[in-house]
């Protein structure tokens, strides 16, 4: 069921009832790093899915240890040796694994800070417990399964699940620090240099939005310095994709143009993203709408890119939840209350745009990266006064001018000076406005008037309110329909990718509760005057422990209530 997510190599350890699998996609040390990966003896077993960035500084902490491959991940076999359970906070990275110490048959499972990697956890009704990248793995032997906490581990030696990723923002305090925009910028120049450790071809996604223009500027400007480039060139490949004519393949394009990298444009029709729908939330696990929005074209693309021979690329997520670059927070009654609300969205960005990123890309074997969501480089951004944030039009300052301003370089410019203050435009947006506008009539076409008026009658958990979300609803529930499953998928109003209670900052949005960017009525430069025209989308041409490899590829695992 995860051989998409790795199909480069199959692993498997049996110890007595414990078995770890793992599918890998090859990224780094392609060659001899295939899992799972063990310490000098083999009594520490683990499976990874991910990438450990600051893999070779820990390996020269680590002297007395002999290592058998150039994977990242093994460190993580020589840290629990040498450092048992607390070694988490050292690893800067996006992962999660499962590690089995056979020589008491205990075991760890852990999941980084944010959730960029996904994770799941489950419980056989045999007293097994289970863990795998995806739920589907586990939906056909767990009574029951949840979503595995970001920066949590589970213990079976302590028991239950503990948060090891604490930092000072987690607490939702006000900071007080002042914006330094050089400070700003080179956190986020490290988070994307860091990023380009990669032994296999590799890209930019591109929309031509400020977000992944700053990854692909970054990116393309230090690519020359890295291993990279002698392996396989100086020039950045960059791709994207929209309907024809669409806001954000125009913007692409000028800033592919202006960086100079060999850009990949791909086009899809309404028809084909709908065609692809039952694909796409097979794969994505959720029926929440905006993700399943912008999963579409993210998967249509994936796998364009994947059969050009590239299997890692870089991505812009992280950003608007970091920096408030939704339109809904030019609302925003305070700083303070500004700042409440980038930390609750970071919170929950692993049942988001982490889930969409991860699983849209790995349906096709591409592994996604995440600059924005460094470790480090959130703790510089949510560190600086959120006065800074706010959105003040009578400063000249619009959404996210924090990171504009730090990259607005007169000398040495990065991006051209209307690319830098791009309106924001959510990506189920970006592609073409008729993309939503097709969804919405092809949904009236198959969800009566009847079906949604009863609909808290067959869906009483998360009840949805629009044919929209009805008809992705039924998809999910044909793949997934035990309880668990809908369970792991959130809930509640939103407007342009608010949470709940961002709702309550204008009283005229709870009368238009749509996620897509265009509901900011007022702020959006193109929003809805009224409800949209129909649009024809014809016109718009163990005991196991399961893991997902290497982010590299797919974890999967389960175990006895006694060993993993």
């Amino acid at each position: 069921m995860l051989r998409h997510r790795g199909p480069d190599w199959s692993g498997l350890h049996c110890h007595q009832d414990c078995y770890l699998a793992h599918q890998r996609l090859a990224i780094v040390d392609p060659t001899s790093g295939d899992q799972p990966l063990y310490n000098e003896d083999q009594s520490i077993v683990v499976t990874v899915n991910g990438e450990i960035y600051n893999h070779e500084e820990l390996r020269a902490k680590l002297n007395s240890h002999k290592f058998r491959t150039g994977s990242d991940c093994e460190v993580i076999a020589h840290l629990y040796e040498e450092y048992g359970e607390d070694f988490l906070d050292m690893l800067d990275g996006m992962f999660s694994f499962v590690l089995l110490d056979t020589r008491d048959k205990s075991f760890i499972a852990a999941r980084d800070p944010i959730g960029i990697t996904p994770l799941y956890m489950g419980w056989g009704l045999d007293g097994s417990v289970w863990f795998a990248s995806e739920m589907k793995a586990l939906s056909d032997d767990c009574e029951r399964f949840v979503s595995f906490l970001p920066g949590h581990i589970y213990s079976s030696k302590k028991g239950g699940l503990r948060r090891w990723y604490n930092p000072q923002w987690y607490s939702e305090r006000i900071p007080s620090t002042p914006y330094d925009p050089l400070v700003l910028r080179e956190a986020f120049e490290k988070a994307v240099i860091k990023r380009l450790m990669t032994d296999v071809p590799f890209g930019v996604l591109l929309s031509g939005g400020l977000d992944s223009s700053l990854v692909a500027a970054v990116a393309s400007r230090h690519l020359g310095q890295t291993k990279v480039a002698r392996q396989w060139g100086s020039q950045l490949h960059t791709f994207s994709v929209g309907l024809k004519g669409s806001p954000d393949l125009k913007a692409a394009r000028e800033v592919a143009d202006y960086l100079g990298t060999y850009h990949h444009e791909f086009h899809f029709t309404v028809q084909e993203g709908i065609d692809a729908l039952e694909e796409v939330i097979y794969h994505i696990e959720t029926y929440d709408v905006t993700t399943v929005r912008a999963s579409t074209p993210m998967f249509l693309m994936s796998r364009k890119i994947r059969s050009l021979g590239v299997k890692m690329v870089l991505s812009g997520e992280g950003s608007d939840e970091i920096f408030g670059g939704y339109l809904y927070f030019h609302k925003a009654p305070s700083k303070e209350e500004f700042h409440l609300e980038t930390c609750r969205k970071i919170k929950a960005l692993h049942l988001y745009d982490c889930l969409r990123a991860n699983k849209a890309t790995c349906a096709w074997g591409l592994e996604a990266r995440v600059p924005f969501l460094d470790k480090n480089f959130i703790n510089v951004a949510m560190d600086i006064d959120p006065e800074w944030k706010m959105i003040r039009p009578d400063l000249g300052r619009i959404e996210k001018w924090v990171l504009r301003n730090a990259f607005d370089d007169n000398q040495n410019p990065y991006l051209p000076k209307h690319i830098l203050y791009r309106q924001k435009e959510q990506f189920s947006d970006g592609v073409g406005y008729s993309w939503i506008d097709g969804l919405k009539h092809h949904a009236n076409e198959h969800v009566s008037d009847a079906m949604l008026k009863n609909a808290s009658f067959v869906y009483p958990e998360n009840t949805p309110t629009t044919k929209e979300a009805y008809y992705y609803r039924t998809i999910f529930e044909k793949f997934f329909p035990k309880n668990a499953a809908r369970s792991t998928v959130p809930g509640g109003p939103s407007v342009a990718c608010s949470t709940a209670k961002a709702v309550e900052w204008d009283a005229a949005w709870s009368k238009n509760l749509d996620p897509s960017g265009r509901a900011a009525v007022g702020v959006h430069t193109a929003a809805y005057k009224e409800v949209p025209e129909k649009v024809s989308a014809s016109e718009h041409s163990s005991s196991v422990i399961g893991f997902s490899p290497k982010q590299d590829g797919a974890i999967e695992a389960a175990t006895t209530a006694t060993a993993v």
